[in-house]
This record gives C-alpha cells, structure tokens and sequence, in this order.
C-alpha cells in the first residue's frame, strides 16, 4: 500500500484525519504546537505541519474512498499521477516531530536567494539559486549551465 497526499479544504486537517480514521483508512496529519497570541492570552496550540495536506495509506484500487469525508477535495499530483510518499519519507517525518531537541519547525516556501538542488526533471542534481518568486512562478539561476529556469506552478499547490 502506498501513502498519498490528500488536498483538504483549508483548516479542516485535523477533521478529515479524525474521519478518516472512524472509517478505517489509515492516515496521518503531523502537527505541531504553535504559541498563539490573542489580545486577552497566550496558549499552545496543535496546528497541521503541512497546510491543507494529509497523508493516507491506501491500495490504488482504494483511493477514492477518501472522498466520502467530507472537507477532502483532491489528491496531490505529480506529473500528471497521485504523488505517492515513500514510507521513508512519512518515518522521517514522524522521527523529527518526535525528537525533543527540536524546539520550532515551520515549512516555509522558497525566497529569493536561497540555494537549492533540484531533484527531479532534465535538470535532476543540478545547483540554483531562487532569483524570484512570484504567485505563478518561481525564477531559478543555474550557474553550472549559464541559464535561468522559470518554473510555473499552482498557489494553492505549494
């Protein structure tokens, strides 16, 4: 069986993890706790690591039993297939949220400057440096090539 990521409406996570697990689809929803700031108080909440993301671990033939929970929209696509996580992927996850010497983890998109490898497509292993963001695309430096790469993507996809 694989993991797949399922798109949710937006803050209803921690909901559709809890349904889906009352109809026995195996998932998960890595939260994190958050210090939120009211004008009256402070007090520790548990908010989803991944914004409108949850994980489930289903067969192929079983995927579209998730949609009789309500809040769930569609699965995560890449190249044109449901995204499939590896199991390594999903025990890395868990390992750093259980590790105590970790104090804080966001998940924060690319800015300018910031130095990545790509791992997939034509340009697999090759060095950038992100030269801008934009809400439709992100602009990348290769330097190892002489060239720059403007990658469209999806607001609510990233």
């Amino acid at each position: 069986m694989n993991w797949y990521v399922v798109y949710t409406k937006p803050k209803w996570e921690k909901k559709v993890a809890e349904k889906l697990n009352e109809i026995g689809i195996e998932c998960y929803c890595p939260l994190i706790t958050q210090v939120k700031q009211w004008s009256d108080r402070k007090k520790k909440v548990e908010v989803p690591l991944f914004n409108s993301y949850v994980f489930v671990q289903l067969s192929d033939k079983d995927r579209n039993s998730v949609f009789q929970v309500a809040g769930t929209i569609r699965y995560l696509f890449w190249l044109g297939k449901a995204a499939i996580v590896r199991n390594e992927e999903i025990a890395t996850i868990k390992k750093s949220l259980s590790d105590t010497k970790i104090l804080d983890i966001s998940v924060e998109p690319y800015k300018k400057g910031d130095k990545i490898k790509l791992e997939t497509g034509v340009f697999n292993s090759q060095d950038a440096i992100v030269q801008e963001v934009t809400n439709t695309h992100y602009i990348l430096v290769l330097e190892s090539l002489g060239c720059v790469l403007k990658i469209k993507y999806k607001k609510d996809v990233l």
